[in-house]
């Protein structure tokens, strides 16, 4: 075939070298389908984020409309069923900062601890192990960490730390730290990675130790990423209903002193979970649990906002570095 004339050449392959009309309309058809396809998918997502933006506001707007949110900050009475119905919810809010701020606590610097560990200390072999068993924390059952703080770790609390009763909000943060590590540690732990290896290799020229290099080198470099870990893991904490529920005695107060953990407190989530099933559709307290949840959804969606900008910042260095 090589000895051949060009123009018989191509006609040794036995079909043209241009494409047809019909196969480039073709082509065109399941191109364009396959965008619609994926514009609707996309377009989905986001009408069901605006369909449960609407549902709930909806529902909560005539609470809002008739107390105001004067009545929810204004007071811990949280009092919904009674002859003269309070719904304050300070208590609830504080709650839910206490659970989610002791879980932050504990999950943020050993998550960051974690991170760096499997990021430049440990082998790599070691690393491929170590990695997939602290991701596998988020597939456990958020009603089997339930269980074991009621009916392992209370009564450890109580009989060994002398607590006066195990279901508090330290039982709650501990479980909710331990829940939200494997998102903290992998986030972080990416953010890490993608440093590279010249920031490595350049501190070490310089005569500083590995640990020199992890807290003043890669850390500081990768301080975005590392502060969209701990938000993430903020968002699990908060948006956990099952173990707060369970474990943190859901009594309606703020601790005093206002640092003691070791109270019980009740939280949103917990809140709209435990009541939600005893309220009349359309009632006061219907909607104020509505209104909560509408607050919660609030924070959430910030706290979302926020995560997206950090990480986008992570995604345009690491671009950045690449060229």
């Amino acid at each position: 075939m090589a000895n051949l004339p060009p123009d018989s050449a191509a006609a040794a392959f036995g079909r043209p070298l241009l494409t047809t009309p019909g196969e480039l309309s073709l082509t065109n058809y399941v191109r364009k389908a396959g965008r619609a396809v994926l514009f609707l998918l996309t377009a989905t997502s986001v009408l069901a984020v605006f369909l449960i933006f609407f549902f709930i506001i909806r529902e909560a707007w005539p609470f809002i409309a008739k107390y105001g949110l004067d009545e929810m900050f204004g007071s811990t009475g949280w009092y919904p069923e009674a002859d003269q119905a309070e719904f304050g919810a300070l208590a609830i809010f504080a709650g839910s900062l206490y659970v989610t701020g002791g879980a932050l606590l504990i999950a943020g610097p050993l998550g960051l601890l974690t991170a760096a560990f499997l990021s430049d200390i440990v082998p790599f072999q070691a690393r491929q192990i170590i990695k997939p068993v602290v991701e596998l924390l988020a597939a456990i059952p958020s009603v089997a960490y339930g269980f074991f703080a009621i009916l392992v770790f209370a009564p450890f609390l109580q009989e060994h730390l002398g607590m006066a009763t195990g279901a508090n909000a330290l039982n709650a943060a501990i479980l909710l730290a331990i829940m939200a590590l494997p998102t903290i540690v992998s986030v972080a732990e990416d953010a890490m990675m993608a440093v590279g290896k010249d920031l490595r290799a350049a501190s070490y020229a310089l005569g500083a130790t590995r640990a020199e290099t992890v807290v003043k080198t890669i850390i500081p470099a990768a301080h975005n990423g590392i502060i969209a870990a701990v938000i993430l893991g903020i968002m699990r904490a908060i948006g956990e209903t099952m173990v707060v529920w369970m474990a943190s005695g859901n009594a309606s107060q703020i601790p005093s002193p206002w640092w003691d953990l070791r109270e019980p407190v009740r939280t949103m989530t917990a809140t709209i979970a435990g009541d939600m099933g005893e309220t009349v559709k359309g009632s006061d307290h219907y909607r104020a649990l509505f209104t909560i949840g509408l607050l919660l959804l609030v924070f959430t969606f910030i706290l979302n906002l926020i995560t997206e900008y950090f990480l986008h910042r992570v995604a345009k260095r690491a671009g950045g570095m690449k060229l």
